[in-house]
């Protein structure tokens, strides 16, 4: 699996309890998942991180429900981004630990990332629209 290149990477953004979570999430599973807990890991590291009362709306976090364009089959998807544990791919909830779910924390409505797949080929998601979750403290 490839790094998202970092001059294609737009600046994200991330309430501090839930990057202190993922953190800790991709820290106990990095040994199983190596790639994708690195690319959460430095998508982490990158992002402006905010308490839960200062995050703006419109930016994906967990428990939001984003929709996205992936540019590879031009398909608009929406999906609810979630923790492993809460995964169900049949009724639209994703988890953070898939290379799209990590590609997708921190994005506002209107970015695109390049992002790898499970292949390792990059791919272009772009949000449309983010629904926040009623409460976003994790």
């Amino acid at each position: 699996m490839t790094t998202p290149r970092a001059a294609k990477s737009p600046p994200i953004q991330m309430i501090d309890r839930e990057a202190d979570r993922l953190t800790q999430l991709a820290l106990s599973k990095e040994e199983d998942l190596p790639q994708i807990c690195g690319l959460l890991l430095r998508e982490i590291n990158r992002a402006t991180i905010r308490t839960a009362a200062r995050f703006p709306s419109g930016v994906v976090t967990m428990q939001s429900r984003v929709t996205f364009v992936d540019a590879a089959t031009d398909a608009e998807r929406t999906v609810e981004l979630v923790y492993p544990g809460e995964a169900d791919i049949s009724a639209g909830r994703i988890s953070i630990l898939t290379p799209v779910g990590a590609g997708l924390i921190g994005l506002s409505e209107g970015q695109s990332i390049l992002w790898p797949d499970r292949d390792g080929h990059e791919r272009k998601l772009s949000i449309v629209k983010v629904e926040q979750a009623v409460d976003r403290v994790a």
